[in-house]
């Protein structure tokens, strides 16, 4: 419910209003209180859950930074199951573009 990206401002599109009443849908939310209510599941369990889930965002997003960069041309690798003119032609592109800086490694 939040910015799409750290530059968009949802206020150009979306009323705080808008936002509020969408909250009260938001399933993540309503599961919790049906939990707690319905089912005595204590907050100490969402606590739980919650740091076990930042953990594993942690733990994710040091493992794919530490992934080698990709070469740009792999972009086109898997646009389609079967090779593809204007994938090939735009892959060809792409290379002769980047190979055009000094010291380029396509």
């Amino acid at each position: 419910m939040g910015a799409h990206t750290t530059s968009d401002d949802p206020t150009k599109y979306r009323v705080s209003a808008e936002v509020e009443v969408w909250k009260l849908r938001d399933p993540i939310a309503r599961l919790r209180n049906l939990l707690a209510r319905a089912h005595g599941v204590p907050q100490s369990f969402f606590e739980e859950v919650d740091a076990e889930a930042a953990e594993v965002g942690t733990d994710l997003r040091a493992r794919c930074l530490a992934l080698p960069d990709p070469s740009p041309a792999s972009m086109f690798d898997h646009v389609y199951a079967e090779p593809h003119p204007v994938m090939d032609r735009e892959r060809a592109e792409l290379t002769a573009y980047l190979s055009s800086f000094e010291g380029a490694h396509a």
